[in-house]
């Protein structure tokens, strides 16, 4: 059973989450609190294995406890801001995910829940978009180092940056859905990450 915190100042957001992953037969959710410091004080009490972060909040946002937070818990960040610089800061504070407000389903909300507690990173189309973004902008005159990658290798970090899934990986280069993972765990050793979320800030330079 993974156990979730989920912190965000609005009530009826965070009753809408609750009944989102009270449903799902692998989540219960142990405690809610309205800002960052309550979130500090409930993790340290209930222990969760993933927060549900908001951003946005009286007394201590999100990003000013999220290093705190991060020791004790694997953190996804959930917000209603699509903000660029802020969701670079969040992934660099140690966030393992991003969701926006809006813009998933209850069952992705699981999905990213239940990969963030397995270690694995989650990270939203707009978040995938900052590391592509970031990628791009690099200046001509300073390659982006290749790690000792294959060229297909790479190839598949580029497609994951772009905010692809696995099978769609797979169907845009050809290769089966298994294939496409083995690519990546053999990344994963030569880039030093052991999930989705470090290898894209490794491999878009933002580590």
């Amino acid at each position: 059973m993974i156990s979730v915190l989920v912190v965000d100042d609005n009530p009826i957001v965070r009753a809408a989450l609750r009944g989102f992953l009270d449903g799902a037969p692998d989540v219960t959710v142990v405690a809610e609190a309205a800002d960052g410091l309550e979130a500090l004080a409930e993790a340290r009490r209930t222990g969760p294995a993933v927060t549900l972060l908001d951003h946005r909040m009286p007394v201590a946002d999100g990003l000013s406890v999220l290093a705190d937070l991060a020791r004790l818990s694997s953190v996804l960040v959930l917000t209603s801001d699509p903000d660029p610089g802020l969701i670079a800061q969040m992934l660099h504070g140690g966030a393992r995910g991003y969701l926006i407000h809006g813009a998933f389903t209850p069952g992705e909300l699981h999905r990213a829940v239940v990969a963030v507690a397995s270690g694995y990173g989650w990270l939203s189309p707009a978040a995938a978009a900052v590391a592509t973004a970031t990628m791009r902008a690099r200046p001509a005159g300073r390659p982006r180092p290749r790690h000792g990658l294959t060229r297909r290798e790479q190839d598949v970090l580029d497609l994951l940056a772009e905010g692809l899934s696995n099978a769609a990986i797979a169907h845009r280069l050809l290769l089966t859905e298994k294939t496409v993972k083995n690519h990546l765990h053999r990344a994963y050793a030569k880039l030093r990450v052991t999930n989705r979320t470090e290898a894209l800030l490794r491999w878009t330079g933002r580590t």
